[in-house]
């Protein structure tokens, strides 16, 4: 009876001394405890595909798809113009940086990873990142925001895409992104 008695103080005594050693690892609070924000852009992509200052330009091709006519497994780099609206005078706001990975199937599709990177108004040195599946010929689709910095830290959320305007030396894409930050 009295081992059982010094076994059962020793327990309590150890167990005591776990929960001592945990609490240090209680106390960190993982994120800023500012609120969360939700905030919607809207905006155009355009991007140049041929002529004098392209800005999309594939950069790589397997070797054994070079003759195909459905482009199929071509990396390309961009560095696309945000602006406002879709006219070629509309405000400029930022660029898009990053690369695109074309595939082919029944559809095409495309996976996108690009810094959405803002110079001007209120979100000015705010980016958001965007790593996504993207259906490229679908006039409507949704891609997915991953990340961001400055005001858009910790961002998450979706874009809704639509091609606004297409053809063989540009392309203009309007975008409306919900982006969920602190």
């Amino acid at each position: 009876m009295k081992g059982t008695f010094v076994l059962t103080w020793i327990l309590i005594i150890y167990l005591s001394q776990i929960a001592v050693q945990s609490q240090y690892y209680s106390e960190i609070l993982p994120y800023d405890p500012e609120p969360v924000r939700v905030t919607n852009l809207h905006f155009y992509l355009h991007e140049t595909l041929n002529g004098q200052n392209p800005t999309a330009v594939n950069i790589a091709q397997a070797n054994i798809t070079n003759n195909s006519s459905v482009p199929f497994a071509i990396l390309a780099v961009v560095d696309d113009i945000l602006k406002i609206g879709p006219e070629d005078n509309s405000e400029v706001i930022g660029n898009a940086q990053g690369l695109g990975l074309l595939l082919a199937g029944n559809t095409t599709t495309g996976v996108m990873y690009s810094d959405f990177g803002f110079t001007a108004g209120k979100f000015n040195g705010s980016s958001i990142s965007i790593f996504s599946r993207n259906t490229i010929i679908e006039p409507g689709r949704e891609v997915a925001v991953v990340g961001g910095r400055g005001k858009f830290r910790m961002a998450k959320g979706f874009a809704l895409l639509t091609t606004y305007f297409l053809n063989a030396t540009a392309v203009i894409i309007e975008f409306n992104v919900t982006v969920i930050h602190y």
